[in-house]
């Protein structure tokens, strides 16, 4: 039996990432009945959108889903509260110290998963009793490690330190992906940018039919004195990019930033002044899809490259 599927009682141990503006309940519910584990993404909605987000999610599918909760909100105690009261039974949680709320969410019965880019903090994560993490490599989208570890080696590194299921992020949206991933050590995978260019993801379709035209090296890391967070280059990441050749400071940089950059990029679908987050692997995206067809591709692909490397001779 395979350790993340055993752990979530799900089909294919293949997770959606909990991305911000892209993952509500319609994203989440798809891919928990297509056999994955679906995550809301708490990181972009106030308490009581995130509650009506829940409620769906429970009326679209019968299958186990969980909630993504960056440690940083404004309002964790409150997000906390309502995953309790709406009795979700997995949290993955991010940015931020797993002690905080691990033990806290186990005694309420919750399964809980914590995201980390290093082995320190790996092992960290497995101290604080959470019963799996995700290690994400530097190819992820999103917010992400300031060490710029890739997946290949940050997977292997991690597997050698920790003894609880591993999930493996960044770089990861094919069937060939997952199972090198497998190979490494992880124990499942968690797919983001994937699942961003899916009919069922909340974003705007200007920045799904992006993420499609996205080539290799059209993404960097960048703003890692904020927060380190890998983005499709546009104007506003140009812009980003000319402000540091003036040294800037750290109130410039959080100047420039503003507020609601990403929802304005993602959600709304300004393509120009917008925060535009995907990872690496948007170069090999080619076609928005439904979350069955990635699913399925995926599986099947997964199976064929594992028969294929069983052919393999020296």
């Amino acid at each position: 039996m395979n350790k993340i599927t055993q752990l979530f009682n799900i089909k294919y141990p293949i997770v959606q990432g909990g991305m911000i503006w892209n993952s509500g309940y319609k994203l989440a519910s798809a891919v928990s009945n297509a056999g994955g584990l679906g995550l809301i993404g708490a990181g972009s909605m106030y308490p009581d959108v995130l509650r009506g987000h829940i409620q769906k999610c429970k009326k679209a599918t019968d299958k186990p889903f969980g909630v993504n909760v960056p440690m940083l909100y404004p309002n964790i105690e409150e997000i906390i509260q309502i995953i309790i009261e709406e009795e979700v039974k997995i949290v993955f949680t991010s940015a931020g110290n797993p002690k905080t709320w691990t033990a806290y969410l186990k005694e309420k019965g919750i399964t809980v998963v914590h995201v980390v880019s290093s082995s320190k903090f790996a092992l960290k994560a497995q101290e604080a009793g959470v019963d799996a993490v995700v290690a994400e490599g530097f190819e992820a989208g999103g917010h992400n490690g300031r060490e710029e570890t890739t997946t290949l080696t940050l997977i292997p590194m991690v597997k050698e330190q920790i003894n609880i299921p591993l999930i493996a992020a960044g770089g990861i949206a094919t069937g060939k992906g997952m199972l090198a991933a497998m190979v490494l050590g992880a124990d499942g995978v968690q797919m983001g940018s994937r699942f961003a260019a899916s009919f069922e993801s909340s974003s705007h379709d200007n920045f799904k039919q992006t993420i499609v035209d996205v080539k290799e090296g059209d993404t960097q890391l960048t703003l890692k004195e904020l927060a380190p967070v890998r983005l499709i280059k546009n104007k506003f990441y140009n812009d980003i990019q000319e402000l540091y050749s003036e040294c800037p400071t750290t109130e410039d940089l959080k100047a420039l930033l503003g507020r609601a950059r990403a929802k304005k990029g993602m959600f709304e679908g300004d393509l120009v002044e917008g925060e535009l987050e995907i990872g690496q692997i948007a170069g090999l995206i080619h076609e928005i899809k439904s979350v069955t067809d990635i699913i399925n591709e995926v599986i099947s692909e997964f199976e064929f490259s594992r028969n294929e490397i069983r052919d393999l001779k020296f």
